[in-house]
């Protein structure tokens, strides 16, 4: 669980909602209907139009990961793979075949599959970069989204304040009528800001640290598994693996 991203939002809603309560503002001020459904609305509208299918989906899947990210201790993983590096010097390559079967990793089981198929350093090499890089290419077009969200956010307010005054202005006559139509142009625009420069564009920053995290934790791995097919030391393993550690 990441405590900065419940903090983040914490803090974010704790200054709006307080500075509008210390300047004599209430809730309800901030409560507008037609304000949110044009934001959100046109927001998603254009979301939708710009992005492929596959990548809004994917990255509705990883929204999840900016609270709840996966965490690889490096650390764990270096001992992980000496130790592996220990078990093939002993038993040979077919000694991990037995490891195999109880790691959860899809991407550590594909390596170490191909370490005990007996593939050359290079080839091992090759294939896992192939997918380490495809996967990190998907995964920031997919963080991309919510940068996109958060550039379309402020401009669909300036639309829905352009709209309440047009509202404002067709009902000059009646002032029992002005007041909802000037609310609805400025808090059309609180919510395009503040929903773009508090939660969507955060988001999207921290969906990318996270995505260059993980990718940063796979070279480790085919690094460590690379260097066990060419049959290294342990010890030099270790020396070059604590390379990956911050």
């Amino acid at each position: 669980m990441d405590l900065l991203s419940f903090l983040g939002v914490a803090i974010a809603f704790a200054a709006i909602l307080g500075g509008n309560w210390l300047e004599g503002g209430h809730l309800e001020m901030l409560a507008n209907g037609p304000a949110m459904v044009i934001v959100l609305g046109g927001t998603i509208g254009a979301v939708l139009l710009q992005t492929p299918m596959p990548t809004f989906l994917r990255s509705m899947r990883m929204l999840g990961s900016v609270f709840m990210p996966p965490r690889h201790r490096l650390e764990d993983t270096i001992d992980k793979l000496v130790e592996w590096s220990r078990v093939a010097r002993k038993d040979g390559l077919l000694g991990l075949e037995r490891i195999l079967d109880g790691e959860d990793d899809l991407f550590v089981r594909k390596g170490m599959q191909l370490l005990v198929d007996g593939n050359e350093p290079d080839e091992i090499r090759h294939t896992l970069e192939v997918e380490l890089d495809s996967r990190e290419r998907f995964d920031l077009q997919a963080s991309k989204v919510l940068e996109a969200m958060g550039g379309y956010s402020p401009t669909i307010g300036i639309i829905g304040a352009v709209m309440g005054l047009i509202h404002v202005m067709q009902n000059l006559s009646d002032p029992s009528r002005l007041g909802s139509g000037i609310a609805t142009a400025f808090v059309a625009t609180i919510y395009g800001v503040g929903l773009a420069n508090l939660f969507l564009l955060p988001m999207a920053g921290k969906m990318k640290a996270y995505v260059l995290q993980e990718s940063h934790y796979r070279e480790l791995v085919v690094e460590g598994l690379v260097a066990i097919s060419e049959g290294e030391n342990p010890r030099q393993i270790e020396t070059r693996l604590q390379g990956f550690l911050r």
